[in-house]
């Protein structure tokens, strides 16, 4: 539809720990790309490793997919907010998502911020939304694809095109057509 804003989406993994979050990160970005975001945003620790293997997974497995590394998350967030964007903070100390997932807007610039260590209690304060998928300890990949699928619903598989490979569902094993195959 003519002059509709598009939804820009883009998480925040905020807080990285290089000798504990290797895995968990990596995971993390890998969801946001699965699930229908448009990039992911690494702070804490600058470890080039995830950057590397969404970056991988992105050129063998095809969409458009950015990452990038911030140095400064918090005045990042800030200057995010007052150019307009919406920050919805994934804890599991906020507002059920079930309950507060319509109010959030499906248009114009979106972060989701999801933390590896304890996030600056200021974090609660700048966010528009604070949003919990549980309020129990739980995995933030977890939270972050029952949000992801949620909030955008299931991604197309045209999302993620150009790539050297595509899968073909199966019930049988596993189908991988290359460009030759196509």
């Amino acid at each position: 539809m003519e002059g509709e804003a598009i939804l820009d989406l883009s998480v925040l993994r905020l807080g990285h720990r290089v000798d504990r979050d290797k895995r968990m990160t990596s995971h993390l970005g890998l969801t946001a790309r699965a699930f229908g975001a448009n990039r992911v945003i690494l702070s804490g620790d600058n470890d080039k490793t995830p950057l590397e293997t969404w970056k991988s997974v992105t050129a063998r497995f095809g969409g458009d997919f950015e990452c990038r590394y911030e140095s400064k998350p918090m005045s990042w967030l800030k200057s995010f907010s007052k150019s307009g964007g919406k920050i919805v903070h994934l804890t599991m100390y906020g507002k059920p998502w079930n309950e507060s997932i319509c109010d959030i807007p499906q248009n114009g610039d979106i972060v989701i911020v999801v933390g590896g260590t304890k996030v600056p209690g200021e974090l609660f304060g700048i966010a528009d939304y604070n949003v919990a998928i549980g309020n129990q300890p739980h995995s933030e990949v977890a939270a972050l694809a029952v949000f992801l699928n949620t909030y955008l619903g299931p991604v197309d598989a045209e999302n993620f095109a150009g790539g050297e490979v595509s899968v073909l569902p199966s019930e049988d094993g596993k189908i991988l057509l290359t460009n030759d195959d196509r």
